[in-house]
C-alpha cells in the first residue's frame, strides 16, 4: 500500500545496540560456538573422545573449543558440523550481533500523507527497518465513513494485508476478495491492487510490505 517514495517526516526511531569491541565480539563468538558444540555433543550422548573421533580432531582440541579457549578455523567448524551432524550455522546460535528494533506505542505511529488522506483515509506507520535484506514497512490503515475508494496501487515487493475491523472488497489484478476481521491476503505488489468497495465501516487493516533487496539501501 505504501509507495517506497512516500515517507513520514517524523516517527519512532530505530534503536541500535552499542557496538562491541572486536575483542569482545571474538570472545562472544568463541563462547557461543563452544556452548553449542558442548550442548549438541551432549544431546547426542557422545563423550568428548567419541565426538572428537567423529569430527576428526583431538580430544584436547575439542575440550579447548568447548571451553572457549581457542578459535576455530573454517575447516574445523566444517569438521565439527559434519561430525555432529548439524548445519554449520547451528554452531553460531547465541552469538550476539548488532541489531535494530522499532517500538511504536499504541496510537503513536507516524501519520503518512498520501493519496486518499483527504478523503478520510488514515495511514499510521508502525515502523520500518532499513539496510540490506531487511526493508519492511508496517502500516495501520483506517477507512472511515468519509472515505472514498481510491485508485489501485502498484509497487515493488510483496504485501500482506490483515483485516482488523469492518468489511471491504479488495481487488488484485482481475480478482477481488471480500475481507472481514481475521482474513489475510498476501499479494504481489506489481499487480494493481486496492479497495474497490467499502462494505462495513470503519474498515481497519494492517498492511505489511516487504520490498526487494535492490531497494534496501534507499
Amino acid at each position: 500500500m505504501i509507495e517506497p517514495s512516500e515517507r513520514s517526516a517524523a516517527g519512532p526511531k530505530a534503536r541500535r545496540a552499542p557496538a562491541a569491541s572486536p575483542e569482545a565480539l571474538h570472545d562472544q563468538l568463541k563462547g557461543a560456538i563452544g556452548a553449542q558444540v558442548r550442548s549438541t555433543r551432549q544431546a547426542r550422548g557422545l563423550t568428548i573422545g567419541a565426538a572428537a573421533a567423529r569430527c576428526g580432531i583431538s580430544k584436547a582440541m575439542l575440550s579447548k573449543i568447548e571451553n572457549a579457549q581457542t578459535s576455530c578455523s573454517l575447516a574445523t567448524l566444517a569438521a565439527l558440523a559434519d561430525g555432529l551432524d548439524v548445519p554449520v550455522t547451528a554452531l553460531f546460535r547465541g552469538v550476539a550481533v548488532e541489531s535494530e528494533a522499532v517500538f511504536v506505542p499504541a496510537g503513536h505511529g507516524a501519520r503518512i500523507v498520501r493519496r486518499g488522506s483527504r478523503q478520510g483515509h488514515l495511514y499510521e506507520l508502525l515502523g520500518s527497518l532499513r539496510g540490506p535484506h531487511k526493508r519492511m514497512e508496517a502500516v495501520l490503515v483506517t477507512l472511515d465513513d468519509e472515505s472514498e475508494v481510491f485508485p489501485l496501487f502498484q509497487h515493488s515487493g510483496t504485501e500482506l494485508l490483515y483485516m482488523l475491523e469492518g468489511t471491504m472488497v479488495y481487488a488484485h489484478g482481475d480478482d477481488s476478495y471480500t475481507l472481514r476481521p481475521g482474513d489475510a491476503l498476501q499479494l504481489d505488489g506489481e499487480g494493481p491492487h486496492g479497495p474497490v468497495e467499502l462494505v462495513r465501516l470503519p474498515a481497519r487493516f494492517l498492511s505489511v510490505t516487504a520490498y526487494p533487496d535492490s531497494l534496501a539501501e534507499e
